[in-house]
Protein backbone atom coordinates (compact mmCIF):
# COMPACT_ATOMS: atom_id res chain seq x y z
CA UNK A 1 0.00 0.00 0.00
CA UNK A 2 1.78 3.42 -0.99
CA UNK A 3 2.30 5.62 1.60
CA UNK A 4 -0.75 8.90 2.02
CA UNK A 5 0.82 12.11 0.92
CA UNK A 6 1.48 14.60 3.48
CA UNK A 7 -1.14 16.73 1.97
CA UNK A 8 -3.95 16.57 0.57
CA UNK A 9 -7.13 18.91 -0.65
CA UNK A 10 -10.38 17.01 -2.20
CA UNK A 11 -12.88 19.58 -4.30
CA UNK A 12 -11.59 22.69 -1.63
CA UNK A 13 -13.97 25.85 -2.37
CA UNK A 14 -13.66 29.01 -0.48
CA UNK A 15 -16.69 31.29 -0.33
CA UNK A 16 -16.38 34.69 1.31
CA UNK A 17 -19.50 36.80 1.79
CA UNK A 18 -21.63 34.17 -0.04
CA UNK A 19 -20.28 36.05 -3.59
CA UNK A 20 -16.54 36.04 -3.54
CA UNK A 21 -14.96 32.27 -4.45
CA UNK A 22 -11.51 32.66 -3.66
CA UNK A 23 -11.04 28.75 -4.21
CA UNK A 24 -13.11 26.48 -6.19
CA UNK A 25 -13.09 22.99 -6.49
CA UNK A 26 -9.45 22.94 -5.83
CA UNK A 27 -7.58 19.20 -5.66
CA UNK A 28 -4.14 19.39 -5.06
CA UNK A 29 -1.57 16.79 -3.20
CA UNK A 30 1.87 16.86 -2.09
CA UNK A 31 4.04 14.13 -1.46
CA UNK A 32 6.35 14.02 1.89
CA UNK A 33 9.91 15.33 1.57
CA UNK A 34 8.93 17.55 -2.03
CA UNK A 35 9.20 20.32 -3.09
CA UNK A 36 5.59 21.76 -4.88
CA UNK A 37 5.16 25.01 -6.62
CA UNK A 38 2.41 27.44 -6.59
CA UNK A 39 2.14 30.11 -9.45
CA UNK A 40 -0.49 32.38 -11.06
CA UNK A 41 -1.51 36.04 -11.47
CA UNK A 42 -2.58 38.63 -8.53
CA UNK A 43 -5.95 37.32 -7.17
CA UNK A 44 -6.13 33.56 -8.58
CA UNK A 45 -6.34 32.77 -5.06
CA UNK A 46 -2.82 31.64 -3.94
CA UNK A 47 -3.06 33.27 -0.30
CA UNK A 48 -6.31 32.28 0.27
CA UNK A 49 -5.23 28.00 -0.91
CA UNK A 50 -1.91 29.00 1.87
CA UNK A 51 -4.63 30.19 4.23
CA UNK A 52 -6.18 26.88 4.27
CA UNK A 53 -3.60 25.04 4.38
CA UNK A 54 -2.41 26.70 7.50
CA UNK A 55 -5.59 26.35 9.03
CA UNK A 56 -6.33 30.34 8.87
CA UNK A 57 -8.97 29.99 7.09
CA UNK A 58 -11.88 27.50 6.98
CA UNK A 59 -12.77 25.71 3.80
CA UNK A 60 -16.63 26.28 2.87
CA UNK A 61 -16.62 23.17 0.66
CA UNK A 62 -14.40 20.09 0.28
CA UNK A 63 -11.56 18.75 2.54
CA UNK A 64 -7.81 19.78 3.77
CA UNK A 65 -5.73 17.14 5.58
CA UNK A 66 -2.52 16.76 6.31
CA UNK A 67 -0.92 13.60 7.17
CA UNK A 68 -4.07 11.92 6.42
CA UNK A 69 -6.11 14.19 9.35
CA UNK A 70 -8.72 16.86 8.46
CA UNK A 71 -6.87 20.22 9.36
CA UNK A 72 -10.21 21.08 10.90
CA UNK A 73 -10.48 18.26 12.92
CA UNK A 74 -6.69 18.77 14.18
CA UNK A 75 -7.27 22.36 15.06
CA UNK A 76 -10.28 21.60 17.12
CA UNK A 77 -8.57 18.60 19.00
CA UNK A 78 -4.81 19.69 19.23
CA UNK A 79 -4.50 23.26 18.05
CA UNK A 80 -1.09 23.17 19.61
CA UNK A 81 0.01 19.94 17.51
CA UNK A 82 -0.52 21.06 14.61
CA UNK A 83 0.26 24.67 14.87
CA UNK A 84 4.37 23.28 15.41
CA UNK A 85 3.40 20.33 12.67
CA UNK A 86 2.76 22.90 10.29
CA UNK A 87 4.23 26.45 9.71
CA UNK A 88 4.19 29.07 7.07
CA UNK A 89 6.58 32.09 6.11
CA UNK A 90 4.69 34.78 5.00
CA UNK A 91 5.88 37.31 2.25
CA UNK A 92 6.74 40.60 4.30
CA UNK A 93 9.20 39.01 6.65
CA UNK A 94 9.74 42.63 8.20
CA UNK A 95 6.24 43.25 9.09
CA UNK A 96 5.40 39.84 10.12
CA UNK A 97 7.77 40.71 12.98
CA UNK A 98 6.91 42.69 15.95
CA UNK A 99 8.44 46.15 16.01
CA UNK A 100 8.52 46.65 20.08
CA UNK A 101 10.20 43.18 20.53
CA UNK A 102 13.76 42.02 20.42
CA UNK A 103 14.50 39.29 17.82
CA UNK A 104 15.47 37.02 21.02
CA UNK A 105 12.01 37.54 22.54
CA UNK A 106 10.04 37.17 19.22
CA UNK A 107 11.91 33.50 18.59
CA UNK A 108 11.73 32.47 22.53
CA UNK A 109 7.69 33.13 22.59
CA UNK A 110 6.74 29.80 20.60
CA UNK A 111 8.81 28.37 22.88
CA UNK A 112 7.03 29.21 25.86
CA UNK A 113 3.20 28.98 24.14
CA UNK A 114 3.82 25.34 23.21
CA UNK A 115 5.39 24.95 26.52
CA UNK A 116 8.86 23.12 24.75
CA UNK A 117 11.47 22.21 27.26
CA UNK A 118 12.91 24.97 27.72
CA UNK A 119 17.01 23.70 28.07
CA UNK A 120 15.92 21.33 24.91
CA UNK A 121 14.58 24.32 22.73
CA UNK A 122 16.69 27.08 23.82
CA UNK A 123 19.73 24.24 22.10
CA UNK A 124 18.27 24.03 19.15
CA UNK A 125 17.50 28.23 18.85
CA UNK A 126 21.38 28.09 19.43
CA UNK A 127 21.91 25.57 16.89
CA UNK A 128 19.28 26.78 13.95
CA UNK A 129 20.58 30.68 13.95
CA UNK A 130 24.13 29.04 13.45
CA UNK A 131 22.93 27.27 10.57
CA UNK A 132 21.56 30.05 9.41
CA UNK A 133 24.34 32.64 9.71
CA UNK A 134 23.03 34.58 11.98
CA UNK A 135 24.99 35.86 14.81
CA UNK A 136 24.03 35.50 18.46
CA UNK A 137 23.71 39.30 18.75
CA UNK A 138 20.89 39.13 16.89
CA UNK A 139 18.93 38.27 19.28
CA UNK A 140 18.96 41.50 21.16
CA UNK A 141 17.91 43.22 17.85
CA UNK A 142 14.91 44.85 16.46
CA UNK A 143 13.86 44.37 13.29
CA UNK A 144 14.36 47.78 12.31
CA UNK A 145 17.88 46.75 12.96
CA UNK A 146 18.22 44.09 10.63
CA UNK A 147 17.98 43.85 6.90
CA UNK A 148 15.67 42.21 4.43
CA UNK A 149 17.73 39.01 4.35
CA UNK A 150 18.52 38.69 7.94
CA UNK A 151 14.74 39.32 8.19
CA UNK A 152 13.75 36.36 6.60
CA UNK A 153 16.31 33.92 8.36
CA UNK A 154 14.74 34.99 11.61
CA UNK A 155 11.13 33.82 10.07
CA UNK A 156 12.98 30.77 9.25
CA UNK A 157 14.43 30.57 12.12
CA UNK A 158 11.17 31.11 13.74
CA UNK A 159 9.64 28.23 11.84
CA UNK A 160 12.17 25.52 12.34
CA UNK A 161 12.05 25.94 16.13
CA UNK A 162 8.64 24.23 16.36
CA UNK A 163 10.39 21.36 13.94
CA UNK A 164 7.70 21.33 11.66
CA UNK A 165 6.69 18.78 8.60
CA UNK A 166 5.68 21.51 6.44
CA UNK A 167 6.46 24.75 5.35
CA UNK A 168 4.33 26.66 2.87
CA UNK A 169 6.40 29.86 1.77
CA UNK A 170 4.56 32.94 0.10
CA UNK A 171 6.97 34.84 -1.91
CA UNK A 172 9.98 34.08 0.11
CA UNK A 173 12.59 35.67 -1.80
CA UNK A 174 10.43 39.03 -2.81
CA UNK A 175 12.26 42.35 -2.42
CA UNK A 176 15.89 40.71 -1.85
CA UNK A 177 18.75 40.99 -4.49
CA UNK A 178 19.46 38.79 -6.30
CA UNK A 179 22.16 37.72 -4.89
CA UNK A 180 20.39 37.29 -1.41
CA UNK A 181 17.99 35.39 -3.28
CA UNK A 182 20.04 32.76 -4.13
CA UNK A 183 21.59 32.39 -0.87
CA UNK A 184 17.99 32.10 0.81
CA UNK A 185 17.33 29.50 -1.68
CA UNK A 186 20.44 27.60 -1.60
CA UNK A 187 19.74 27.59 2.00
CA UNK A 188 16.23 26.66 1.80
CA UNK A 189 17.16 23.31 0.12
CA UNK A 190 19.96 22.43 2.56
CA UNK A 191 17.46 22.66 5.21
CA UNK A 192 15.00 20.83 3.79
CA UNK A 193 17.23 18.13 3.29
CA UNK A 194 18.56 18.33 6.94
CA UNK A 195 15.51 18.45 8.33
CA UNK A 196 13.06 15.86 6.15
CA UNK A 197 10.89 18.76 5.59
CA UNK A 198 8.00 19.46 2.99
CA UNK A 199 7.47 22.66 1.14
CA UNK A 200 4.84 24.73 -0.85
CA UNK A 201 6.23 27.61 -2.47
CA UNK A 202 3.99 30.28 -3.66
CA UNK A 203 6.06 32.79 -5.82
CA UNK A 204 5.69 35.01 -9.34
CA UNK A 205 9.21 34.68 -9.94
CA UNK A 206 8.98 32.02 -12.46
CA UNK A 207 12.59 31.47 -12.78
CA UNK A 208 12.59 30.43 -8.55
CA UNK A 209 10.08 28.24 -9.07
CA UNK A 210 11.97 26.50 -12.38
CA UNK A 211 15.14 26.14 -9.96
CA UNK A 212 13.49 24.66 -6.35
CA UNK A 213 10.31 22.80 -6.99
CA UNK A 214 9.91 19.38 -8.24
CA UNK A 215 6.30 20.00 -9.06
CA UNK A 216 4.57 23.01 -10.31
CA UNK A 217 0.26 23.82 -9.69
CA UNK A 218 -0.72 26.93 -12.08
CA UNK A 219 -3.57 28.55 -10.36
CA UNK A 220 -6.01 30.91 -12.70
CA UNK A 221 -9.42 32.47 -10.58
CA UNK A 222 -9.56 30.07 -7.76
CA UNK A 223 -9.13 27.02 -9.91
CA UNK A 224 -5.71 24.98 -10.33
CA UNK A 225 -5.90 24.74 -14.26
CA UNK A 226 -2.50 21.95 -14.37
CA UNK A 227 -0.20 20.84 -11.79
CA UNK A 228 2.98 18.94 -13.59
CA UNK A 229 6.67 17.80 -13.13
CA UNK A 230 8.16 21.52 -13.32
CA UNK A 231 10.44 20.62 -16.06
CA UNK A 232 8.04 19.24 -18.30
CA UNK A 233 5.77 21.94 -17.59
CA UNK A 234 8.46 24.60 -18.64
CA UNK A 235 9.25 22.52 -21.63
CA UNK A 236 5.72 22.22 -23.05
CA UNK A 237 2.77 23.38 -20.97
CA UNK A 238 -0.12 21.71 -21.84
CA UNK A 239 -2.87 24.60 -20.75
CA UNK A 240 -3.23 27.43 -22.54
CA UNK A 241 -3.33 29.86 -19.20
CA UNK A 242 0.32 27.82 -18.06
CA UNK A 243 1.89 28.66 -21.93
CA UNK A 244 1.02 32.36 -22.04
CA UNK A 245 2.27 32.57 -18.00
CA UNK A 246 5.63 31.21 -18.77
CA UNK A 247 5.83 32.95 -21.64
CA UNK A 248 6.53 36.27 -20.06
CA UNK A 249 9.90 34.64 -18.20
CA UNK A 250 12.61 36.31 -19.43
CA UNK A 251 15.64 33.92 -20.21
CA UNK A 252 19.24 35.17 -20.48
CA UNK A 253 19.25 31.71 -22.68
CA UNK A 254 18.32 32.22 -26.08
CA UNK A 255 17.33 28.80 -26.48
CA UNK A 256 15.15 29.00 -23.76
CA UNK A 257 12.84 32.15 -24.90
CA UNK A 258 9.40 32.05 -26.07
CA UNK A 259 7.10 34.41 -28.10
CA UNK A 260 5.34 35.93 -25.55
CA UNK A 261 1.97 35.25 -25.30
CA UNK A 262 -0.11 38.41 -24.91
CA UNK A 263 -3.64 37.46 -23.41
CA UNK A 264 -6.53 39.82 -24.77
CA UNK A 265 -8.99 41.45 -22.05
CA UNK A 266 -9.24 41.69 -18.08
CA UNK A 267 -9.10 38.74 -15.56
CA UNK A 268 -12.67 37.74 -14.89
CA UNK A 269 -14.72 38.70 -11.53
CA UNK A 270 -14.34 36.03 -8.90
CA UNK A 271 -18.07 37.33 -7.85
CA UNK A 272 -19.64 36.75 -11.36
CA UNK A 273 -17.20 34.17 -13.24
CA UNK A 274 -18.02 33.10 -16.60
CA UNK A 275 -19.90 30.09 -17.62
CA UNK A 276 -17.89 27.05 -18.94
CA UNK A 277 -14.39 27.38 -19.02
CA UNK A 278 -13.04 30.60 -16.60
CA UNK A 279 -10.37 31.04 -19.09
CA UNK A 280 -12.30 31.07 -22.18
CA UNK A 281 -12.61 34.76 -22.40
CA UNK A 282 -9.06 35.49 -22.44
CA UNK A 283 -8.06 32.05 -24.28
CA UNK A 284 -6.31 32.22 -27.65
CA UNK A 285 -7.32 28.70 -28.65
CA UNK A 286 -11.34 28.62 -26.92
CA UNK A 287 -14.05 26.60 -29.11
CA UNK A 288 -17.84 26.74 -28.78
CA UNK A 289 -17.47 23.84 -26.43
CA UNK A 290 -15.34 26.19 -24.14
CA UNK A 291 -17.94 28.59 -23.18
CA UNK A 292 -20.44 26.30 -22.26
CA UNK A 293 -19.05 23.48 -20.92
CA UNK A 294 -16.77 23.82 -17.84
CA UNK A 295 -13.17 20.91 -17.91
CA UNK A 296 -13.16 18.96 -14.85
CA UNK A 297 -9.10 18.42 -14.03
CA UNK A 298 -8.13 15.14 -15.53
CA UNK A 299 -4.79 13.25 -16.68
CA UNK A 300 -3.11 13.53 -19.71
CA UNK A 301 -0.39 11.45 -19.14
CA UNK A 302 3.53 12.44 -18.28
CA UNK A 303 2.02 12.81 -14.26
CA UNK A 304 -0.06 15.97 -15.78
CA UNK A 305 -3.07 17.12 -14.51
CA UNK A 306 -5.22 19.73 -16.27
CA UNK A 307 -8.43 21.64 -16.35
CA UNK A 308 -8.70 21.99 -20.33
CA UNK A 309 -11.18 20.47 -22.94
CA UNK A 310 -7.98 21.04 -25.64
CA UNK A 311 -4.49 20.55 -23.66
CA UNK A 312 -1.42 21.31 -25.42
CA UNK A 313 -3.57 22.68 -28.04
CA UNK A 314 -1.80 26.41 -27.82
CA UNK A 315 1.81 24.62 -27.88
CA UNK A 316 0.95 22.85 -31.17
CA UNK A 317 0.17 25.88 -32.67
CA UNK A 318 3.52 27.71 -31.90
Amino acid sequence: MSELPLVALQGVSVVFGGRVRALDDVTLSLERGDILGLVGESGSGKTTLCRVLVGLTPPTAGRVSVGGQSVPEQLAREPLAFRRRVQMLLQDAVASLSPRMTLGRTLREPIAIHRLPRAEAEQRLAGILQRLGLPADVLAKYPHQISGGQARRVGVARALVMQPELIVADEPTAGLDVSVQGELLNLLLDLQQEFALTYLLVSHNLNVIRRVTRRTAVMYLGQIVEQAPTQALFEKPAHPYSAALLSTNPAIDPARRARRIVLQGEIPSVVNPPPGCRFHTRCPVAQPRCKTEAPALAEVGDGRLVRCHFPYALSLQR
